[in-house]
């Protein structure tokens, strides 16, 4: 599928079935391959905007507890609270800690940086940022926990692929169908902390 027809048809998909992105398709297949979106369960989604994951989630987690973590204002979700704010920021994360003020079962980021038109440069951010979240996973999240954030294949890849081994007992790379074909665009999964 060519770059024009895969936005026609997951736009198309996405507006029939009510989701404010494509991207929501993604988290969907994600949770198709891996199963982490369960009742109950807290649940951090960052890099949110505009709340195509957080819908997903909200539909697939009963009497959980979900926070969507965004720059850009989300205009409200069913069950979800909401926090405009830049992740990398202390006081975001403090609001982080206390909403949750527990491990956290799942984080969840499919983060990008605002693009810079260079391909390369792009590929890093968005690697710093996958970074970023396994690194706040060390101390936040549930032993048994999940991790699943984006990541683009280039330079640094193998870089964050070493963390993530010694980081967690088990780590796989999954690129979904709804991905454009041409993107670079893969998502890590990450389960259960190295103690």
């Amino acid at each position: 599928m060519d770059n024009k027809s895969y936005q026609d048809f997951y736009f198309k998909k996405a507006k029939i079935k009510g989701y404010r992105s494509r991207s929501a398709f993604k988290l969907i297949e994600l949770n198709q391959k891996f199963k982490f979106l369960k009742k109950g369960i807290k649940l951090l989604d960052v890099g949110s905007f505009p709340g195509g994951w957080c819908q997903v989630v909200s539909q697939n987690v009963k009497k959980g507890r979900i926070m969507a973590v965004d720059k850009k204002k989300i205009i409200n979700i069913k069950d979800v609270k909401i926090i405009e704010g830049d992740f990398l920021d202390e006081n975001t994360e403090k609001k982080i800690l206390k909403f949750f003020n527990s491990k956290i079962d799942v984080i969840l980021s499919d983060m990008a940086p605002n693009t810079s038109g260079n391909k390369s440069l792009d590929s890093i951010r968005t690697n710093e940022l996958c970074l970023s979240i396994l690194k706040f996973s060390k101390s936040t999240l549930d032993k048994n926990g999940v991790v699943i954030s984006k990541l683009f294949m280039g330079e640094d890849f193998e870089e964050i692929k070493a963390y993530a081994k010694k980081t967690f007992k088990k780590i796989n790379f999954f690129k979904p169908n709804s991905s454009r074909d041409n993107s670079r665009e893969t998502y890590i999964h990450c389960n259960r902390l190295n103690s």
